[in-house]
């Protein structure tokens, strides 16, 4: 039985280094952006993006305390969250991350911080989704495969 999904909580560790590496390259490499209008929509929309992103992570930390589990990744479940932002999300935090540092390329208008965003949520997926999935489906048993079956994984 897996007791914990990991030793240690990559997830965190990898939208850490994708707001870290999208500053250190657009600081020695940078790219264009675009002028005018669009780059001003695009600035506001990143706004909004993680005005949204840190709503979501805040309203999925109240309700993993509601139900009184972990918020860390490298903890055991002690119970199957199928609602609030579960209900739409089987990861709503990964998707609220990514959704982070997605806005802040754009409200900073830096290409760099969507490829690296992109780069956080697949190395998200591979080191952090799968094992966790496979520590719920051990822990919580047909109630999990459940949810699973209706839940998509981000969206």
């Amino acid at each position: 039985m897996i007791e914990k999904p990991n030793s240690i909580p990559w997830p965190p560790i990898f939208y850490g280094f994708a707001i870290i590496a999208g500053f250190v390259l657009q600081a020695y490499l940078p790219l264009p952006w675009l002028p005018g209008f669009i780059g001003d929509f695009l600035v506001m929309a990143g706004i909004l993006m993680i005005l949204a992103a840190i709503f979501i992570d805040l309203r999925t930390f109240w309700e993993l305390r509601k139900h009184k589990t972990t918020v860390l990744p490298n903890k055991a479940a002690s119970h199957l969250v199928t609602t609030g932002p579960f209900a739409v999300s089987r990861n709503p935090i990964y998707a609220a991350n990514t959704m982070l540092v997605f806005g802040i390329g754009l409200t900073f208008g830096s290409a760099w911080y969507l490829l690296t965003s992109l780069l956080a949520a697949l190395a998200t997926n591979a080191f952090g989704i799968k094992r966790e999935e496979k520590h719920l489906e051990h822990r919580f048993g047909s109630a999990w495969r459940h949810y699973r079956k209706s839940v998509k994984r981000w969206i």
